[in-house]
């Protein structure tokens, strides 16, 4: 099964609004086929596991990261090609949410007499899988923050300057992380500030790299026509609010962007703001199952006030800012109490170079609570 997972992560960002999944085929103890899913239109991991496989497929038995499908959607079913090829078992580590599996590819092997074992990897491909499972779920994608920070929570000097607080190698892991995801999305103020390009770089080129569609929640109409992020090889939406100059979204669509105007929500700073909640939902739309939010942080603190975090991956850089003025990592409302904080659980740590990579699952304190139980 570790293998079918190793398969999965490989397809992931490439997929959606289908999921990630990777197959490997077993007989006489010899690993006969592997695959995993293609981009949309394209083979399920299974099928490609199978045509790897060939006539060694008949007897075999099957390892995959998820519940086969028994539906025609662009592709015939799963089930039909494994029940077909004779697989003798078929061992899949979580059932499928979606309405049009929901068990049935498990029912369709059982009816074929094909063994059916369910449960195992199911913590890692829960993992893996987490986008797409909450999507099916919620019809939202999963949101994952993401920020470099001095040790004093600063994500910029109080000139602005934020180049660069972190080190090469966090700048490389971002890189490498940036092609697995669908949506990578930024506030005005950071595309103002930093001319950032959010495009995936593992190794310094884009080339045969897989690219998230760019977002910019830009209320006001505040990125300039020069914007990098409105060139390159992704494509860029723009949210905004009905507020924006329909001159400036005029450019920005001339620009090659896609512009939305969505509904505004007052933020700590009273002024109107695109309401996240919404974002998610015209994303979920779109088929977008991971989205991270790079900031900054009045985009950030939006989030955590709005309770609209999945994960969060703070990267500490070993520096010390201290000035009044320069920008926090998460910015907002906030706490008003330490009883009100957010933390984390699943908490892991990990070096890179000279930074340090804290991550984990937020977790919202009860409102009914004095923090004390």
């Amino acid at each position: 099964m570790q293998l079918a997972i190793d398969e999965a992560r490989q397809a992931l960002g490439r997929t959606s609004p289908n999921p990630a999944v990777g197959a490997v085929i077993v007989r006489d103890g010899e690993i006969v086929g592997r695959g995993h899913t293609q981009p949309p239109g394209g083979a399920h991991a299974e099928v490609m596991a199978l045509r790897a496989a060939g006539a060694a497929a008949g007897g075999a038995t099957v390892y995959c990261t998820l519940e086969p499908c028994a539906h025609f959607g662009r592709t015939p079913p799963c089930t039909d090609a494994l029940i077909a090829a004779g697989v003798s078992a078929v061992y899949y580590a979580i059932d499928d949410p979606d309405a049009q599996v929901g068990g049935r590819g498990r029912r369709a092997l059982e009816a074929a007499g094909i063994s059916v074992t369910v449960g195992d990897g199911a913590d890692e491909v829960n993992v893996v899988l987490a986008g797409y499972l909450k999507h099916r779920r919620t019809g939202l994608p999963l949101v994952v923050v993401k920020y470099a920070a001095s040790l004093d929570g600063r994500i910029a000097a109080a000139s602005g300057d934020s180049r660069w607080v972190s080190g090469p190698e966090t700048l490389e892991w971002a890189h490498r992380e940036r092609q697995y995801l669908d949506a990578i999305v930024v506030g005005s103020g950071t595309v103002v500030a930093d001319d950032p390009t959010l495009t995936a770089r593992p190794g310094g080129t884009t080339e045969g790299v897989h690219q998230p569609l760019r977002v910019v929640v830009d209320s006001r109409g505040r990125t300039p026509a020069h914007a990098k992020v409105l060139t390159g090889p992704s494509s860029t939406l723009i949210a905004t609010a009905d507020g924006s100059a329909p001159a400036w979204r005029a450019a920005m669509t001339a620009r090659g962007a896609e512009v939305v105007v969505l509904p505004t929500l007052p933020g700590a700073d009273g002024a109107a703001h695109v309401d996240l909640a919404a974002l998610l939902g015209e994303l979920g739309r779109r088929g977008v199952l991971v989205a991270l939010f790079e900031g900054g942080g009045v985009l950030l603190g939006s989030l955590f006030d709005a309770r609209l975090v999945d994960r969060v991956y703070a990267v500490l850089a070993p520096l010390i800012v201290g000035a009044v003025r320069a920008p926090a990592a998460v910015a907002g409302r906030g706490a008003e109490r330490m009883s009100d904080a957010v933390r984390l659980h699943d908490v892991t740590v990990e070096r890179l170079g000279e930074d340090t990579l804290i991550s984990g699952v937020p977790v919202w304190p009860d409102a009914t609570s004095d923090g004390r139980d």
